[in-house]
């Protein structure tokens, strides 16, 4: 049996470097397995090459696989997103992601979200394609000083009245925070990536606005990872305990930390959004022990397990 990986250990950090996801399936440690989409199956414009069979790998295992994710959008819009790349839907007990969070949170009685109020600044994608907010019962404004709270699901543009959205450029967008800073009023962002693999390069995503918005003394509520909740949702529609779980993801700080945070094992697919900082070029490519060790300091996240890539 794969010996067990600790999280942390004193001043020395442990973990495993495997070269595929076989080994560590065959011990059947793990019940279910809460997988990362972007930078572990797929790029945002085509699967990762052998994520589709390790995919179907896992399933015959018996493994129940659940998609958590910091997608801005809805469950339903990522399992959609999922099958348009190839990828079989059936093979997942379902997803979870921050969108899908943020919406039904904006919709629940719960005290925080009851006192934001109904006016909100929206920020949203405007090439990647606007959110919207129906059945949601916001007014979504264009003057800040008619705003309660921001609403954060994109960086690419402003959400206008009419639910088109109008492209701004990332400093536009910071000129908005800045404003409604002064006016001290609460920030909810459905996707707290600061950045996200597409097409092989990094892109801005809503997590860099949010992180802007504390540093000029705003308060955000964070939907998503590294926040444990969307592990334990994960679980509930799992069905299964945190020793019975492991996630997957290429996120150090949200990904792995998160997991730490959850209590979960854990393993890090070293070619996502870390590649340049590990050093590798190509897809593949095995990372330095010490580099992984160093950038997961860095971080403060302990992953148990250190993969190249989501292969078998």
């Amino acid at each position: 049996m794969m010996p067990r990986c600790s999280v942390q250990s004193n001043d020395v950090q442990l973990f495993q470097s495997l070269t595929g996801l076989q080994q560590l399936s065959e011990t059947h440690r793990f019940k279910a397995w809460f997988l990362d989409q972007f930078g572990v199956l797929h790029d945002g414009k085509q699967p990762y090459p052998g994520a589709i069979t390790t995919l179907k790998n896992l399933a015959s295992s018996g493994a129940k696989m659940v998609i958590i994710s910091n997608s801005s959008r809805r469950s339903s819009t990522t399992m959609e997103k999922l099958r348009s790349l190839g990828f079989d839907p059936s093979l997942f007990v379902g997803a979870i992601t921050s969108g899908e969070l943020t919406h039904q949170n904006l919709q629940r009685d719960d005290a925080w979200f009851a006192a934001l109020g109904k006016s909100c600044i929206h920020m949203t994608w405007s090439a990647r394609g606007a959110i919207s907010l129906e059945g949601l019962g916001l007014q979504v404004v264009e003057n800040v000083q008619d705003a309660e709270f921001i609403l954060v699901h994109g960086t690419e543009a402003l959400g206008l009245p009419s639910g088109d959205a109008l492209p701004m450029k990332l400093e536009e967008l910071e000129s908005i925070l800045e404003q409604c800073a002064a006016k001290h009023i609460p920030m909810v962002v459905a996707n707290p990536d600061f950045v996200t693999v597409e097409a092989r390069a990094l892109r801005v995503m809503p997590g860099t606005l949010a992180a802007r918005y504390e540093k000029l003394g705003g308060e955000v509520k964070w939907m998503g990872k590294p926040d444990k909740v969307i592990y334990k949702s994960a679980m509930a529609l799992a069905g299964v305990d945190p020793a019975d779980s492991i996630a997957v993801g290429d996120s150090l700080h949200h990904d792995i930390k998160g997991a730490n945070a959850a209590v979960i094992q854990s393993v890090f697919i070293t070619a996502g959004i870390h590649a340049t900082e590990l050093g590798l070029s190509s897809f593949g490519d095995v990372a330095d022990t010490s580099s992984v060790q160093a950038l997961a300091s860095k971080y403060d996240a302990y992953p148990s397990y250190v993969l190249p890539a989501f292969t078998w």
